[in-house]
């Protein structure tokens, strides 16, 4: 098959890094095996995720989310920023506000100078919702998984979450339980990990396990299910800053009951290659 080569735009939010490629005006398409090789650093790019940004017919702009293993996903929250200042770095809009289709839903990223706010919506509980294969609200949850035992907390904000909140992270091994927890067959389209460590009420230190991506340096659907979590287990305050690998992010568990996100987004470099 003839090779073509594409453009594209490396960025990054809170250490989370991204291929965005930019579909407005002229249709990509990418197979799974491409962006795969896209996202590997040893022979393609190398990314966490792969963004690609398109027209919509029902709000400003459409974003696709593919993860490092090619899996289409439903919504990435620093993936989101990092596209909100690509729309108004290239000229697509002048707005401060905008919509972006996924299939999480329509989602409002707020542009405040360097930072940007994005409205994540409403945390769902229900486990058949989140998908997980126990009833109710899976909050505290025992489970075991190889020889260790946790305490699970499990939210969707528009993607699987499951939250555990233990001591001293920086020594644990994500990589291992992480992907044990991901792949756990109460999990049927597996789940982001999030092991969170309490500072103090408003303040959490957190690593993240990313389904179809593996240990990332940060994650901002992650650090929404983490507050979430850590309020309906007396853990922290509705509003937190949370410690990433890769910075800083803002959360806010409102009172209207959506969760806003705040954080950066850094265009790294621009490109082409050829696929």
């Amino acid at each position: 098959m003839a090779k073509r080569t594409i453009k594209f735009t490396k960025m990054q939010g809170t250490g989370n890094h991204f291929i965005v490629i930019d579909a407005v005006k002229k249709e990509e398409r990418l197979t799974t095996e491409q962006i795969k090789w896209l996202c590997t650093p040893a022979f393609g790019i190398g990314a966490d995720q792969l963004l690609m940004i398109l027209p919509s017919k029902v709000a400003d702009f459409r974003m696709r989310i593919f993860n490092a293993d090619g899996g289409e996903v439903e919504m990435c929250g620093n993936g989101i920023r990092c596209v909100a200042k690509y729309l108004v770095e290239h000229g697509y809009t002048k707005k401060k506000e905008l919509e972006i289709e996924t299939l999480a839903g329509i989602k409002k990223p707020v542009i405040n100078g360097d930072k940007i706010r994005v409205d994540m919506g409403e945390p769902v509980f229900d486990a058949k919702l989140i998908p997980v294969r126990l009833s109710g609200r899976v909050i505290n949850r025992a489970i075991k998984v190889e020889d260790m035992d946790f305490k699970i907390t499990c939210v969707s904000m528009g993607n699987p979450h499951t939250v555990i909140f233990m001591d001293k992270i920086d020594k644990f091994n994500v990589q291992r339980y992480g992907s044990a927890i991901e792949n756990n067959k109460l999990f049927p389209k597996k789940t982001n990990v999030e092991f969170v460590e309490k500072i103090n009420d408003n303040e959490l230190k957190m690593r993240v396990w990313e389904r179809g991506s593996g240990e990332t340096l940060g994650c901002g659907s992650g650090a929404c299910a983490a507050t979430v979590a850590g309020v309906l287990n007396n853990k922290n305050k509705e509003h937190v800053t949370i410690h990433l690998r890769g910075g800083d992010l803002e959360i806010e568990w409102a009172k209207d009951n959506h969760v806003y996100l705040t954080g950066p987004a850094v265009e790294v470099f621009r490109g082409e290659i050829d696929v």
